[in-house]
């Protein structure tokens, strides 16, 4: 969700639109600069991130916008902005930053996942798990299984592609997936969770096996245990996104732009579980806090 928490900007990214008369002058405009275009901005927040314009990603705007107006200065380089295409909604468009581009960098980039190959995937109901479901089952033609904690979440996961599904709160992963797919293992798996349910999905893999950490929802951060890496020669790694637009910009970059083509050529649908409004934005919170929500929650301008 984009919004303000404990004194930091969440994401680092947003949508804005610009005409002529905006920061970026009409020479660095792709296209004709007499044709307000729509883009994704991304970048790390600078001074004023109190804000409340940045709770917005998700605008559905009929006149241009400033690009002043949802970010304290004007955003540069250009390189930074990337052009939504007209078939691509905003608010879909909304989606992509973070949870898109964490699935897509985590699947292809880290986890080098191939057609025909296995994916667990924890916490499959929430805005990274159901992107990880959507790019390995509609993109990469993978195999997926989608762990959740109810049953309702587990529905939502097999709606969206998930080949099968497995409800953690009921008892062992680790066995739920062994039933599943047998003493072989799956080939790759994406962690969203920590703590033990991190453990059982690493001693789910299958010989040569990759897992990526992508973060720590239960709020438990666990020790991996060095000599399960070495019976089965697998590998485990972890995925920060955004710090790649420091370290690694051209990747950064490429995760953003085929989030975007995938949704342009209706590979992707991109799941919206709630929308509020600006004022809003504390229920928002709860949404989240709370654990009711599934995939992306909005902030809109309207």
């Amino acid at each position: 969700m984009a919004a303000v928490a404990r004194g930091r900007c969440l994401p680092r990214a947003w949508l804005c639109r610009w005409g002529p008369d905006s920061p970026l002058s009409p020479e660095r405009q792709p296209g004709d600069p007499r044709n307000p275009r729509l883009a994704l901005c991304s970048r790390r927040a600078g001074q004023g991130c109190g804000r409340h314009y940045r709770a917005a990603l998700c605008a559905e705007l009929k006149q241009p916008l400033a690009i002043e107006e949802v970010a304290s200065r004007p955003v540069r380089p250009h390189e930074t902005l990337w052009q939504i295409p007209e078939r691509v909604p905003l608010r879909e468009a909304a989606t992509l930053p973070v949870s898109y581009g964490t699935a897509v960098l985590a699947l292809e980039h880290r986890a080098h996942t191939r057609p025909g190959e296995t994916v667990l995937v924890t916490a499959a109901a929430g805005a990274t798990g159901l992107a990880v479901i959507d790019v390995a089952t509609n993109v990469l033609h993978a195999q997926v299984i989608a762990a959740a904690g109810s049953d309702e979440k587990c529905k939502l996961a097999m709606q969206k592609g998930a080949q099968s599904v497995v409800n953690y709160s009921r008892g062992s992963l680790k066995e739920a997936v062994r039933t599943l797919v047998g003493s072989a293992g799956v080939n790759v798996a994406i962690d969203t969770v920590g703590g033990d349910v991190f453990l059982e999905a690493l001693r789910s893999l299958a010989w040569e096996g990759r897992i990526v950490v992508v973060g720590f929802a239960g709020g438990t951060i666990a020790s991996v245990p060095a000599n399960l890496l070495l019976l089965k020669n697998v590998s485990a790694m972890g995925l920060y996104w955004s710090r790649y637009k420091e370290q690694n910009f051209p990747v950064f970059s490429r995760t953003l732009s085929s989030a975007l083509q995938y949704c342009q050529q209706g590979r992707i649908q991109p799941h919206i579980g709630a929308v509020f409004k600006l004022e809003e934005v504390n229920d928002a919170f709860l949404h989240v806090i709370q654990r009711k929500s599934t995939g992306k929650v909005l902030i809109s301008l309207k």
